[in-house]
């Protein structure tokens, strides 16, 4: 059995979670998020404790059963408390501003980048260089996350680019000259 799927997990009181038809319904404070889960994963609900198990014990369904219940466990924790995520943009006269739903790069490219945020998705500029992007959806800011860091992602040699607030650049020596 999966050790992480054997984990019960506690539902807080300001949460509710329903289960019908192979969808798992949260919802909190800060909004409800929906999930279809795998046939073969069933989900107990019992005095405010929910528990995923494996219909088959095969190594598969072990394994969807562990991504169940931190799919889960996730959809909780984002309903009740939210998730973060900080990218920080390194570079001289590298900049992002945010225009409503939209953030505008300056990132040495000869244009400007203007980035649509998904539906769900909040962002905060601080000192046009850290981006803090939060949301109930932990898959989603991941994503949105990971896409503002592919537009400029950081050099090794001087660390100029976008980051994880979290990410460390191991950077490289540079050319030396030798005659």
């Amino acid at each position: 059995m999966s050790r992480v799927g054997k984990k019960l997990i506690n539902i807080p009181p300001e949460a509710t979670v329903s289960y019908e038809n192979s969808v798992v319904a949260v919802k909190g404070k800060k909004g409800a998020l929906k999930r279809s889960i795998h046939p073969d994963i069933d989900i107990v609900i019992e005095d405010r404790v929910l528990k995923v198990i494996a219909v088959i014990g095969d190594r598969k369904n072990n394994a969807l059963q562990g991504l169940t219940r931190s799919l889960i466990s996730n959809m909780i924790t984002g309903v009740t408390d939210g998730f973060e995520r900080v990218l920080e943009i390194n570079g001289i006269g590298y900049r992002a501003a945010l225009n409503g739903n939209c953030i505008e790069f300056n990132l040495g490219y000869s244009h400007s980048i203007n980035f649509d945020l998904p539906e769900g998705v909040s962002a905060a500029i601080s000192k046009n260089n850290a981006i803090t992007l939060s949301g109930i959806d932990k898959e989603k800011i991941g994503l949105t996350a990971a896409s503002i860091r592919r537009l400029r992602p950081p050099e090794p040699y001087k660390g100029k680019g976008i980051k994880y607030a979290e990410e460390h650049i191991r950077k490289k020596a540079g050319k030396t000259g030798t005659k």
